[in-house]
């Protein structure tokens, strides 16, 4: 008889976790702010002609001295993301965080290294160069690999990896946005497997780490420091002022619809167009360029172009009060959006999302304010409630949503038009479109995960709550004839030999004949005791109150696939 001890790499302590984390918050704070630096570096080169690594991108970009042959600013960004993406790293194609939420899924938390020094090479360039699309996918996407690089090198299991995985997404959404509780919320809501102090805790120490760095590198500010957040104080007279944001919310459900599943629509029309990766990315850009070129030859600036976050600044402060350019300026950086990613740019979507938002719901709000002036509309709310909608809806993240605006704005008066507004918009999206922004590219791979979190109650039952205790016991000598609805034990000397699960056909062996056993205790946690089964390729496991003992009057009962489908069956009782 031989008892298997199933190998797998070592579980590191609590301790040496959060120390892996340090590391992993560092990069993400670094990596935040040199990631910031190369989208100055290429912005300024390419719409100024200048080697300069200053850039604010709360502010509009300068004249470029190139004229009409701005237009191939983008284009020849086009050609330099293909070139990377399709050379080194494919992941790096698109938004990022759908890669980074299938390595924990279904790559066990494996991320390649190339990737986080790709990703922010063609993300800079692509941003750099006017694509409309987010600095955030990629930070998260760098944060990530480093995590699951660190996890490889220290040969962490893979619940341990993910959660360094996780860590370097936290850390680098707790940098760039200087959002420390909205990154643990979005490891929280969209990258855990399971949440509990074994892996809140290091996410929490990579996100202060890289918060702390990052504030050091790039200040203490909000994203959006700007007056009007600062002395905005939004009171309620009656409950009509909040219904106002009823039918606001179902409007913005309606956009982020329009904003899901046209990105992925003009992503399949793409991958139809005949030719290669840089013909398509580089047509998809030439559009873009073309309409930053006509936007600065009307309007004086770019709008568009990039993260967009000088357009936002324009919007909260109120230098933009016309709702039908605000309207235009909506739908254009769609099709901007669009075209960028769906010819094959690199970057987030967290940024479109904001812009979007912002400019609709200051348009609803404008609209409503001359239809109703005695309404007392104050447009600034559903500009921000328009932004935390459209983020909440399209990715399925509302609290990461309602957090992160807060932290960006740090304005706090808004809260229930947000709160009330979200919600509205997600249960649309929810309705019309399943799948958010991130999770339908992966079910377009036949990839399905969660989206929300459910109770890890497998971490709360231990293997006396699910074992049976009822199991056959024959000698090795005896014939086996194998039960169909019990395990059957076989002996030899008073000790167990080998386990036959229900059903499994009977093979006769001799004493001297053993098989393989896996024993367990019966308070072990059956997360624990499941790993080992899968480990050991057994589909049964003997329960004994002496666990380093194979003698059979230990034996308590069995756990086979037939206990563990009828506890999992009970379990899909409590789940919606």
């Amino acid at each position: 008889m031989t008892i298997q001890h199933a190998k797998s790499d070592p579980q590191q302590n609590l301790l040496v976790m959060c120390v892996l984390s340090l590391a992993v918050g560092a990069i993400g704070g670094l990596g935040a702010w040199v990631f910031r630096l190369l989208i100055g570096m290429f912005h300024n080169l390419f719409f100024l002609g200048k080697f300069q690594l200053a850039y604010d991108a709360n502010a509009h970009t300068l004249e470029n001295p190139w004229g009409p042959w701005v237009i191939a600013v983008p284009m020849i960004g086009a050609v330099i993301v293909a070139w990377l993406v399709k050379t080194f790293a494919p992941e790096a194609k698109g938004h990022g965080v759908p890669e980074v939420i299938d390595a924990i899924h279904y790559g066990r938390g494996n991320i390649r290294p190339v990737v986080a020094a790709v990703k922010s090479l063609a993300s800079a360039v692509c941003i750099g160069s006017g694509g409309s699309v987010g600095r955030e996918g990629p930070i998260i996407q760098i944060g990530s690999a480093f995590g699951s690089t660190l996890g490889q090198i220290m040969r962490l299991p893979t619940r341990q990896r993910i959660t360094l995985v996780a860590a370097g997404a936290a850390s680098g959404i707790a940098a760039t946005f200087n959002a420390p509780l909205g990154g643990i919320v979005f490891a929280i809501e969209l990258l855990l497997i399971s949440v509990n102090v074994r892996t809140l805790l290091p996410v929490a120490t990579a996100t202060v780490t890289a918060t702390y760095i990052g504030r050091a590198l790039l200040g203490t500010h909000p994203a959006f420091d700007i007056e009007p957040l600062r002395i905005t104080d939004f009171h309620l007279e009656s409950p009509w002022g909040l219904l106002l944001f009823v039918p606001f919310g179902l409007v913005m459900g309606l956009a982020s619809i329009v904003f899901v599943k046209g990105m992925y629509w003009t992503e399949d029309r793409f991958d139809a167009m005949p030719g290669g990766a840089y013909t398509r990315h580089v047509f998809g850009m030439t559009i873009v360029g073309s309409l930053l070129f006509a936007m600065f030859q009307w309007q004086g600036k770019y709008y568009v172009a990039g993260i967009g976050y000088g357009t936002i600044v324009d919007v909260l402060s109120g230098a933009l009060t016309n709702p039908a350019f605000l309207l235009l300026l909506c739908a254009l950086k769609l099709v901007a959006t669009f075209l960028t990613l769906g010819s094959g740019g690199s970057g987030g979507i967290f940024s479109p999302a904001m812009y979007v938002g912002a400019t609709l719901g200051a348009a609803c709000g404008l609209a409503i304010k001359t239809a109703l002036p005695e309404a007392q509309v104050d447009t600034l709310a559903f500009a921000l409630a328009g932004m935390a909608a459209m983020i909440g809806a399209s990715t399925g993240a509302m609290v990461t949503a309602a957090v992160m605006l807060h932290e960006m704005t740090d304005d706090n008066n808004v809260m229930l038009p947000v709160i009330t507004t979200m919600i509205l918009a997600c249960a649309v999206r929810k309705h019309f479109s399943p799948g958010s922004i991130y999770t339908i590219k992966l079910l377009r791979r036949g990839h399905v995960v969660p989206e929300g979190l459910q109770a890890a109650l497998d971490d709360a039952r231990n293997v006396s709550h699910v074992m049976s205790g009822s199991f056959s016991v024959i000698e090795a000598a005896s014939p086996l004839t194998a039960s169909p609805t019990i395990a059957t034990i076989v002996v030899h000397g008073g000790e167990v030999q080998r386990l036959v699960a229900p059903g499994e056909a009977p093979v006769n062996r001799g004493a001297e004949a053993p098989g393989d056993l896996v024993i367990l205790a019966p308070d072990e946690p059956l997360v624990d005791a499941l790993r080992k089964m899968k480990l050991a390729k057994t589909a049964c496991a003997v329960v004994s109150s002496r666990p380093d003992s194979a003698r059979v009057e230990d034996v308590l009962g069995v756990l086979s696939v037939q206990e563990i489908s009828s506890y999992r069956t009970e379990l899909a009782e409590l789940f919606s």
